[in-house]
C-alpha cells in the first residue's frame, strides 16, 4: 500500500483493429511500472472505430464519445485514488480522451500512442476500401476481386496508416511532450513499441518522484508546438477541435487565429497518405516527430518541458544521436531515402501547413478547410448553392446527375448542439473520386470530416445552424464564395421575394425566417447519451468537449 498507485488506462477492445492490441501493450506498462517499484492496476475503456460507424447513425455518436471516455477516465483515477497515470490509446477518439483526460486529471501522465498498422497490399488502406467498394457496385471489378482487395487494407492492429486523426493525434501528444520521444507510430509490428510501452512504465514513477504534472507539461508552448508539428504532416482538420478542447481543459488559451497564423508560416514537409505517397510506419522509420522537429527546431519552444523530466531541445539532441538514426536503417528495405519521406524544409510540400481557417458572412465565428487536399484550381471558386438535409441526400444526388459541374453542395445541421457533429467522409470521398467534381465541386457544413478527406470540403463552419448560423438560412440557387488565399468564405448573393439582393442584406432578411433541423435518426434523437452531449457541449470550434458550467459554450469569439 505504501508504493505510488499507477493507473494504465487502456482503450483496449476487440470489436476493430485499432485497439485490439493495446491490453497486451497495457502488461508492457505494468511491467515497466514493477520493475521501478509500483503498483500497477490496468483499467479498459475501449473506443469505438470511425471508419465502422460512419454512414450510419453510430457516426453521430463518435464525437460524444471522446467525451465520455474522459469522463471515465476521470471517474477511475479519482476514486482509485491514483497516484500518477499511463494512457493508452491508438484512435480517432481515444488518443484525444487520454490527452484531455491527463489535461483534467493533472496528476503526473504519460501517454503511451498505440502505434502504425502495417502498410496494406500496394499502399492500399483503410479509406481506399470506399472506392473499391463503389467500382464493386458499378461493375468495375467483381465481388472477388473486392474481397481480395479488402483482405489486404488492414493487415494488423494500429492507427490507420495515413495522417487520418489517429495517426494526427499520435503525433501531437508526442510533439505536446505528453509521450515519450520517438514513441508515436512506431509499427505494431516492430518490438519497439512493446519497449516503449515498458520505458513509459518506468517513467511515469520517475515523474510521480519528481512532483512533475500533466499541467506543468501542457503549457501554451506546448500546444504550440503541436500546431507547428500539425501544420508540417498536413494533419487532420479534427484535431483542430481536439486540441482546442485538450487546451481548456489544460487552463491553457489557444485560439483559432493562432493555428492560421502558425499553419501560414509553417511548411508541409511530410509526404504520407492520405495527401502523400507513403503509410505512416514510414515516417517512423525516417526518424517520426523527433526528426520533423529537429527539421523545424528553430520554430519550436526548445525550452518546452516534456514527460522524460527533460526540455524538448535536450531531448531532441539525444535522440538525433540515437534511436531514429537506426529507424531510418528499415527505409532501405524500401529503397527509400529520408528526404522522401520528410523532405528539407528548403523544398517544402506545400510552402505552409495543410490547415486554412475561413471567415465571412458564412463563418463569421470560422470555418476549417484542408487545403493541402485542395487542388489549386478549386481554392478560389465561385458556385451555386445545392442545399440538401442529409449526406444520403447529397450522395444519391450526385449520382443521379442532380448536381452540376460548380456546384457548392451545402448541408446545414450536422453541427454538436444539433446532432453530436458527425463525420461526412463519404460525400468528401464521393467528390474527390470523381475527374469532373473534383476539380470544379464544393461541399460546406457544419459538420466535420474525417482526417482523410480529399478535395474541397469545408466543415466545422460557426455558428452552426442549429444555434443560429447564417449556413442555416442558405437556399439552392444562392451564390457562394469560397477563397482559400484570402481565407473568406462568403454568400455573395441570392433572390428575396423576386429581388436579387448582395449576401450580407440576404442573410439579414432572412434571419427572421425559421430554421427547419435536420430530422435525426431515431436511435440518435432518442439517445439519452447524445441528449445529455449535446445540451452540455461547447461548440465545435471551442473543442465540442462538455462544460455544463462555461458561460460562452456557443462562442468562439470569446475566447
Amino acid at each position: 500500500m505504501e508504493k505510488p498507485h499507477v493507473m494504465i488506462q487502456s482503450a483496449y477492445g476487440e470489436s476493430h483493429p485499432g485497439s485490439s492490441h493495446l491490453l497486451t501493450l497495457s502488461h508492457s506498462v505494468r511491467d515497466g511500472v514493477l520493475e521501478a517499484g509500483g503498483r500497477p492496476a490496468i483499467f479498459c475503456c475501449t473506443d469505438i472505430c470511425d471508419g465502422v460507424a460512419q454512414g450510419g447513425p453510430g457516426g453521430y455518436f463518435s464525437l460524444a464519445s471522446r467525451d465520455f471516455m474522459c469522463c471515465m477516465c476521470e471517474l477511475q483515477a479519482t476514486a482509485s485514488m491514483a497516484d500518477g497515470i499511463v494512457l493508452l490509446s491508438s484512435c480517432d477518439k481515444s488518443m484525444p480522451a487520454s490527452i484531455m483526460s491527463a489535461a483534467r486529471l493533472n496528476l503526473p501522465a504519460i501517454v503511451m500512442p498505440g502505434g502504425s498498422m502495417p502498410a496494406g497490399a500496394g499502399f492500399s488502406a483503410c479509406d481506399t476500401m470506399w472506392e473499391c467498394r463503389r467500382e464493386m457496385q458499378s461493375g468495375a471489378f467483381s465481388e472477388e476481386a473486392f474481397v481480395v482487395k479488402s483482405a489486404g487494407a488492414c493487415p494488423g492492429p494500429g492507427a490507420c496508416q495515413q495522417f487520418g486523426t489517429a495517426s494526427t493525434m499520435q503525433a501531437l501528444a508526442e510533439a505536446l511532450g505528453l509521450a515519450l520521444p520517438g514513441s508515436a507510430l512506431i509499427p505494431t509490428s516492430n518490438s519497439a513499441i512493446t519497449r516503449a510501452a515498458r520505458e513509459s512504465g518506468n517513467q511515469i514513477m520517475e515523474l510521480i518522484r519528481l512532483g512533475i504534472r500533466s499541467r506543468d507539461i501542457l503549457t501554451r508552448k506546448a500546444f504550440e508546438n503541436a500546431v507547428t508539428v500539425h501544420a508540417a504532416i498536413g494533419g487532420s482538420t479534427n484535431a483542430i477541435m481536439h486540441l482546442l478542447a485538450a487546451a481548456s481543459e489544460a487552463h491553457v488559451e489557444l485560439t483559432l487565429d493562432g493555428f492560421d497564423r502558425i499553419h501560414s508560416s509553417t511548411p508541409y514537409l511530410v509526404n504520407i497518405q492520405s495527401t502523400g505517397k507513403y503509410p505512416t510506419e514510414y515516417f517512423w522509420y525516417a526518424g517520426g516527430v523527433p526528426a520533423l522537429m529537429w527539421e523545424l527546431r528553430d520554430t519550436l519552444h526548445l525550452d518546452a518541458l516534456t514527460v522524460t523530466g527533460k526540455t524538448l531541445g535536450e531531448n531532441l539532441e539525444a535522440y538525433r544521436q540515437s534511436n531514429y538514426l537506426v529507424h531510418r536503417q528499415f527505409l532501405k528495405n524500401y529503397a527509400l531515402h529520408v528526404e522522401d519521406v520528410i523532405v528539407p524544409r528548403n523544398t517544402p510540400r506545400e510552402p505552409d501547413g495543410g490547415i486554412a481557417i475561413l471567415k465571412g458572412n458564412l463563418a463569421p465565428e470560422g470555418a476549417v478547410v484542408k487545403h493541402s487536399a485542395v487542388l489549386p484550381e478549386m481554392r478560389r471558386h465561385i458556385g451555386r448553392a445545392v442545399v440538401f438535409d442529409s449526406e444520403d441526400h447529397a450522395i444519391t444526388s450526385i449520382d443521379a446527375g442532380l448536381v452540376a459541374s460548380g456546384d457548392i453542395l451545402v448541408i446545414p445541421g450536422l453541427g454538436v448542439h444539433a446532432a453530436g457533429m458527425p463525420e461526412l467522409f463519404r460525400i468528401s470521398e464521393r467528390i474527390s473520386a470523381d475527374e469532373i467534381l473534383e476539380r470544379t465541386t464544393a461541399v460546406i457544413t457544419d459538420g466535420r470530416y474525417s482526417g482523410c478527406t480529399k478535395g474541397p470540403a469545408i466543415g466545422y463552419v460557426c455558428p452552426e445552424a442549429a444555434d443560429g448560423g447564417p449556413i442555416g438560412l442558405v437556399r439552392t440557387g444562392d451564390r457562394i464564395a469560397i477563397d482559400i488565399p484570402s481565407r473568406t468564405l462568403s454568400l455573395v448573393d441570392g433572390v428575396y421575394q423576386g429581388s436579387i439582393l448582395d449576401g450580407d442584406t440576404l442573410l439579414r432578411m432572412r434571419k427572421a425566417e425559421t430554421y427547419t433541423p435536420t430530422q435525426l435518426p431515431a436511435t440518435v434523437e432518442e439517445s439519452q447519451m447524445l441528449k445529455i452531449y449535446r445540451s452540455t457541449a461547447r461548440a465545435g470550434l471551442l473543442g465540442g468537449n462538455m462544460d455544463p458550467l462555461s458561460e460562452a459554450r456557443f462562442q468562439v469569439t470569446k475566447m
